[in-house]
């Protein structure tokens, strides 16, 4: 209810070099850090989600394995259905 692409979704899901600018509407998001972890702790593929493109998503997940709850780092909150 709170997110600035709120009704925007197509907008979230582009090509290339259009994803830049579909992260600079994350930034100054209240729910971006939220955002972020749903992607993360769901393994989102696609679309920018909370100002990260899914290769940066990827990255971040493979570089940092141990982490079980993305909620929790992000928001300090479990996730609501935490993934194995």
């Amino acid at each position: 209810m709170l997110a600035k692409c709120r009704g925007m979704e197509d907008a979230l899901f582009p090509e290339a070099a259009d994803q830049k600018r579909a992260r600079l509407l994350c930034s100054g998001c209240p729910v971006r850090s939220e955002c972020l972890a749903e992607a993360l702790d769901n393994r989102i593929e696609w679309g920018v989600w909370g100002g990260m493109t899914e290769r940066e998503r990827r990255l971040l997940l493979r570089q940092r394995s141990d982490v079980a709850s993305w909620s929790l780092v992000l928001c300090g909150k479990q996730a609501a259905h935490p993934t194995k």
